[in-house]
């Protein structure tokens, strides 16, 4: 991410991820061009970005969780080949929108490995940033949750690209790791 980019509370950011994981998302995403989203939190005047990721520790034994962590972490080219930073023109409902996300962060949110849009107490990345926007009344998900059936495997939910298709986002920059 070039370091002269401007965070702002309630961003949200993309990123293309080279793991399996990532490389999954973005077949199953029909439009997919990133397989992880999350939203700009102010922490004591330093942007940060809380997401719901799984398999990215911190540390020996750590769950997959929401997680709260720099830019720079959160874009580093071991977990980012590619992303990008999207803004609501309403500075306001994105500020309220990073505050509802860092209060999932403060609870300590696990991760939702069953991709449940209808509970609350464990969360995916696009439920994170669509609930967080839903409760200052704005709807990012465009359209319905889309239904995935493996074997094994059978949930409906949300896509990156269908928060990043959303009308109320527009780009602000757009970058790739260029090795």
């Amino acid at each position: 991410m070039p370091h002269d980019c401007q965070l702002r509370a309630g961003d949200v950011v993309f990123r293309r991820g080279g793991s399996i994981i990532s490389h999954s998302v973005v077949l199953l995403d029909a439009h997919g061009q990133y397989s992880h989203v999350g939203i700009v939190v102010d922490s004591a005047g330093v942007p940060m970005i809380v997401h719901a990721v799984p398999g990215e520790p911190d540390f020996d034994g750590d769950v997959d969780r929401v997680k709260m962590e720099s830019p720079e972490s959160f874009f580093d080219v071991q977990r980012a080949s590619r992303g990008e930073v999207c803004r609501v023109k309403d500075s306001l409902v994105a500020a309220n929108a990073a505050e509802v996300a860092r209060q999932i962060y403060d609870r300590h949110t696990l991760f939702d490995h069953d991709y449940n849009g209808n509970d609350t107490t464990r969360m995916y990345c696009t439920e994170l940033v669509i609930y967080a926007y839903k409760r200052q009344g704005m709807e990012l998900a465009n359209g319905e949750a889309e239904h995935v059936e493996l074997p094994g495997f059978k949930v409906d939910c949300y896509f990156p690209s269908q928060v990043y298709e959303s009308p109320y986002l527009h780009s602000v920059l757009q970058f790739q790791d260029d090795e």
